[in-house]
Parts: C-alpha cells; structure tokens; sequence
C-alpha cells in the first residue's frame, strides 16, 4: 500500500530543508553575504527541528498540518484518508465506507488476576460488548520481551515514579489523588520486577480496534464512524479496565497496514510502535 504522505515524507522534506539551508549560508559565508547566510542558518536550523518533530511525534504535528492545509491524502488502492488524519475512507460502488482505530493500553495482566477476578471480568467484558450495535473488532499482537531491557525500563519507570512520589508528599499541601496515583504506579513496577525476578518472561501486548461505519457520502460515513469509535471507546475502557486513545496519522496508518502484514520481529514490532 503506497501512500503519498506520511511521516517519512513530511521528515525528508524537512532534511532536505535543512541541507539547502546549510548550502546557502556556506556560499553566502565565502561570498560574503550577509543575508544569506542568515537565511541559509534559518532554513537550516527549521528543517532540522522539524524534522526531528516530524520522525519522533509525527503523530502528533502531521494531523495538525494535514487539517489547517486541507491535505488529503490517498493511497494507490483506493483509500482516502481526510486531513484531520482520524478515519481511513474507501468509495465502493458510490457507497462510503470510513474505519477508525483505537489504541488499547493495557497495564494488568491476566496473569496478575486471581481466577474469580478473571472469571468476573470475562462476564464482565461479555455483557458490555453485548451492547454494541456494529461489528467490532479488537486484535492483539503478542510477542516475548528482551528480559535484560525490559527490567532497565521497569526500572527507570520506578525510580521515576517514586520521585514524583516524594516530591508530591513533600508538599505542603500533597494532592491525595495524585499520591493514591503514584503509589498504584510503584507497586505496579515492583509487581513487574518482581515476576521477572521468579523468572517469569515478560510479554509484550499491542491492542487495537476497529470500528467500520457506511453512508451515502463520505461525510456521513465519516461522522458515524467517529460516533462510534467514541462509543466503542467508552465501552472498551469500562469493560476492560483500559486506557483507550483515538489513532491518528501514522498510528492509524499502521494499524491498516497490520490488516494485512504485520513485523516479524519483536524488535520491529517496539520500533514501529510510538
């Protein structure tokens, strides 16, 4: 699937930015001209800052410059994804079909359950979905953790969040939600430390879902699209204890191209992740 735009477009156009500022301030350096050496280290300096932006958070900056300029962009089978960059569109047959995807985080394992809270929680989980009205999909793709990077990360997170542990209590007035949230996040981490210290290998989990809504034109398809994906947000957040986030730009992009190929490598699999 080709498509024309994206992260690693928006970040080359940057770099090449960059490059011909970096060429007009040294001509304009040896010739001595004043004025271009000040444009030429502008241009420089904004294209490497922005294509920083772009590779690192170009989930965020793209779907902001896709919208204020009216981008739209379109792949080579079909697909058309609007400049607000939330849905993906297909035309078939003059019907519009528009998809959203949601970004499941999940911090508990099941694992970490007992068999009744697994069993409450199954039931739990069967009747919220049970109120769904469209067809839904949720998929997980699961893959084994390096052990010796995985507890660094644990432990960096931990020394992270016991500082901000301490510096809430040393407060005059400490708010006790955000103590009750940073306590809840260190036992998190130790737990984690701690199974890793039984031996047990850590597993990673990306979780997404789907969401496909049809209409007569593209805006309607599109509108009920996002209403769903707001009420399949709700609905999933409730029912599985989840954080749940709308996907944009390349983070939408990637979940469609999951559809069909996903990474072979759990190294590739981190990496394409945000």
């Amino acid at each position: 699937m080709a498509i024309t735009g994206g992260a690693k477009t928006y970040t080359i156009g940057s770099i090449v930015v960059g490059i011909v500022g970096a060429l007009l301030a040294f001509i304009g350096g040896s010739a001595g001209m004043g004025p271009f050496v000040l444009l030429g280290g502008l241009m420089a300096g904004l294209g490497s800052l922005f294509g920083v932006l772009f590779w690192k958070y170009g989930y965020l900056f793209i779907p902001l410059v896709t919208e204020r300029a009216k981008i739209v962009m379109m792949t080579d089978t079909g697909y058309e994804i609007p400049p607000s960059q939330d849905v993906i569109v297909k035309n078939v047959n003059g019907v519009f079909y528009a998809s959203a995807f949601l970004g499941l985080k999940i911090f508990e394992s099941a694992i970490e359950k007992s068999s009744d809270e697994n069993i409450a929680y199954t039931q739990f989980f069967e009747r919220a979905i049970s109120n769904i009205k469209y067809v839904t999909k949720v998929a997980y793709l699961l893959y084994v953790e390096d052990v010796g990077e995985k507890r660094k990360m644990i432990e960096t997170k931990r020394a992270e969040a016991q500082l901000r542990l301490a510096r809430e209590r040393d407060k005059p007035q400490p708010d006790v939600l955000k103590v009750d949230k940073y306590e809840k996040e260190v036992a998190i981490r130790d737990n984690e430390l701690g199974r890793l210290i039984k031996g047990v290998k850590p597993m990673g989990i990306i979780a997404y879902a789907q969401t496909t809504a049809v209409g007569l034109s593209k805006d309607a398809a599109v509108a009920a699209a996002r209403t769903q994906a707001n009420e399949l947000r709700t609905v999933l957040a409730n029912a599985l204890n989840v954080e749940v986030v709308n996907l944009t730009g390349d983070e939408m992009l990637k979940c469609f191209e999951w559809e069909k190929f996903f990474p072979m490598t759990a190294q590739e699999l981190e990496e394409s992740v945000v």
